[in-house]
């Protein structure tokens, strides 16, 4: 028996078949020796008997010994495993880069030197714990991909192949036909494409994203409406009901695009405009980590729900996700202007920074949305590190030392000596963070949790934070303990329960609490921390 199925629990796993359990799709697959397909654990079709099946952790791994995917329950369209999405050890977070299409971009050399070592050994890991190396994994991520394209868009053969990742056409037919049994074409049929969406321009997808229920909308749709860059992210309602959508330009490993999501109870839509089709994936991977779509919430809101002091807060909104980011550098920057000032202040000071450096796109309301018009002054990009590290001194306004750290910030990264990416150890992150003039324990906690989705930092510095604790007589030092590995969900339980008693909020309708509430926990924010 392999390193892989030796992590499972052959009972557990089969309880969990037989009773078609849809919590755990994404978290192992089903594969059947007699039929040589593999499923997700909730697939409709008759329940295999146990001698004729065993587990795996990644579709890679039954793609490797030679299954294909089932055409009924298409385990490749399952949300990730919130293990690859929170785990800190190699493995979970070489998953996270594959997903953000590192492989496609670096190969695995490019991302054996990311996770810091060879990619001999690299291989070697992740063929022991997940049954396939980093090349298998990858092409199992792309086959996912084109499926999902191929079935719910109109878009041509070649270009899902090339926004699938795949270096050809002739290398993409074949993956399909490996993977699933069928030719694109055939597949395509067996499809239910998005019958409302309007036809597809150029350089324009739209697709529908799964994410495992419940999914709080109020929390998702206040944090984003409170930290959105004037001229880069719009939040508006579309519907009476309180429907709203998300809209932000972001710059993609070979462009920049305008990224639409529409959140609902049962599933993501997302529209990404003025795309180069070879970012698709990463584009997908990238809103997944911003709504947190990954997150297992039922397990969660119970571990959570244990401690009788966050109960009520629990059950007051289940669901509620850790918020990621889509660009981790303007996640940085826009923190560290927003220390010690209110929100209406920073929103000045990022818009003004954003209209001086950011780079102008040619999206006119010609070919947005017309229910949705571009923000006034057109679409903007949020200033990269290398202009704000070259012209910050000139735009910036503020107290000398707030506009050095910033600009000291914006050149680490523009360097490299700061590499933000999900595949990065939080404590790592945070340590190198912390070693930057003007960032202190806030700050580093507050962008290692969006930067990398670590569900187990405790933002113990944010006086938000600290308020909700003192309303419920809680002692965080001893409390959070008992909280592990979900701090970061009991954070944000705690930065709602707050933020609702000051304002009846976080429904649908919410407001945006002072940046100087949470920023005014520690003045290391502006000394350097103290090395070792």
């Amino acid at each position: 028996m392999s390193a892989v199925t030796r992590t499972l629990d052959f009972d557990s796993c089969y309880r969990a078949v037989s009773s078609r359990d849809s919590r755990f799709d994404g978290q192992f697959f089903v594969a059947v020796r007699t039929t040589g397909i593999y499923c997700r654990p909730s697939c409709p079709a008759q329940t295999p008997r146990p001698q004729n099946v065993h587990f795996v952790l990644t579709a890679a791994a039954a793609q490797q010994q030679g299954f294909r995917a089932c055409r009924r329950c298409a385990p490749d369209a399952v949300p990730g495993s919130p293990r690859w999405n929170c785990g800190a050890d190699m493995s979970s977070r070489a998953m996270r880069m594959i997903a953000d299409g590192a492989v496609e971009r670096m190969g695995v050399n490019g991302l054996a030197d990311h996770l810091g070592y060879t990619a001999r050994h690299l291989n070697r890991v992740l063929t022991a714990e997940l049954g396939a190396g980093p090349l298998a994994l990858a092409r199992a991520h792309r086959a996912g991909t084109a499926r999902v394209l191929i079935q719910r868009t109109t878009m041509s053969m070649a270009d899902i192949a090339f926004a699938s990742g795949f270096q050809s056409v002739r290398q993409f037919n074949d993956t399909i036909r490996d993977i699933f049994g069928l030719t694109p074409s055939r597949l395509r049929a067996l499809g239910s494409p998005v019958r409302d969406a309007a036809p597809a321009a150029l350089g324009e997808v739209s697709l529908r994203l799964a994410h495992r229920p419940p999914l709080h909308l109020g929390w998702l749709r206040w944090f984003l409406t409170a930290h959105a860059v004037d001229g880069v992210e719009t939040v508006e309602s579309t519907d009476a009901r309180g429907g709203w959508r998300h809209r932000q330009s972001v710059e993609l490993p070979h462009g920049p695009a305008l990224v639409t999501v529409e959140p609902s109870a049962t599933r993501v839509d997302v529209r990404i405009a003025h795309l180069d089709m070879r970012d698709l994936g990463v584009a997908i991977n990238r809103v997944r980590r911003l709504l947190d779509l990954d997150a297992d919430p039922v397990s969660t809101d119970s571990a959570l729900a244990g401690d009788p002091a966050l109960a009520a807060l629990v059950h007051a909104a289940p669901g509620l996700r850790v918020p990621g980011t889509m660009s981790p550098a303007q996640t940085l920057i826009a923190t560290m202007v927003g220390q010690q000032i209110s929100v209406k202040a920073a929103r000045h000071h990022l818009a003004r920074l954003t209209d001086e450096l950011g780079a102008r796109t040619m999206w006119g309301s010609s070919t947005d949305d017309t229910e949705c018009a571009p923000p006034e002054g057109g679409w903007r990009l949020f200033p990269s590190p290398e202009a704000i590290a070259e012209h910050g001194h000139r735009v910036l306004r503020g107290p000398r030392r707030r506009i050095d750290a910033i600009v000291s910030a914006a050149s680490a990264v523009a360097a490299g000596h700061i590499d933000m990416h999900p595949g990065r150890s939080s404590d790592d992150l945070r340590a190198e963070l912390l070693a930057l003039p003007g960032i202190g324990p806030w700050t580093a906690d507050y962008v290692a949790v969006r930067v990398t989705g670590d569900p187990d930092i405790m933002l113990e510095h944010d006086l938000v934070v600290r308020g909700a604790a003192a309303d419920l007589g809680l002692d965080l030092a001893s409390a959070q303990p008992a909280w592990s590995p979900w701090r970061s969900y009991a954070s944000m339980h705690l930065w709602r329960h707050r933020l609702s008693v000051s304002e009846p909020i976080l429904g649908d309708q919410t407001t945006a609490p002072s940046h100087a509430d949470h920023d005014r926990s520690t003045t290391t924010h502006f000394t350097r921390a103290p090395t070792s």
